[in-house]
């Protein structure tokens, strides 16, 4: 748990950090650095404060990947019990 993704500045995203991850999702929480915020295929929304901005929360489960801002893909590939192995890549 704790474990931080850094990504491309061009996704509107800072560093991804791990918060929880349950039998089926994994809780994540990341600041925008974009000016604005879109997400699909995965539950999330903005309103999260991360090191000390604003930041999103995301929840996604095993299976087709999401699309977060239009610029990248989160797929959660695999969830065994406490660890998970997310694929991150361009959107497109």
């Amino acid at each position: 748990m704790g474990d931080v993704v850094t990504v491309p500045e061009t996704y509107g995203l800072g560093p991804i950090e791990v918060t929880a991850i349950t039998g089926s999702r994994v809780e994540m929480v990341a600041q925008l650095t974009g000016s604005g915020f879109s997400v699909s295929g995965c539950s999330g929304g903005g309103g999260v404060s991360s090191e000390g901005g604003g930041g999103v929360r995301l929840s996604c489960g095993e299976g087709p990947a999401a699309t977060i801002n239009d610029a990248m893909r989160l797929q959660v590939v695999q969830i065994r019990d406490t660890a998970a192995v997310l694929r991150i890549e361009p959107a497109g």
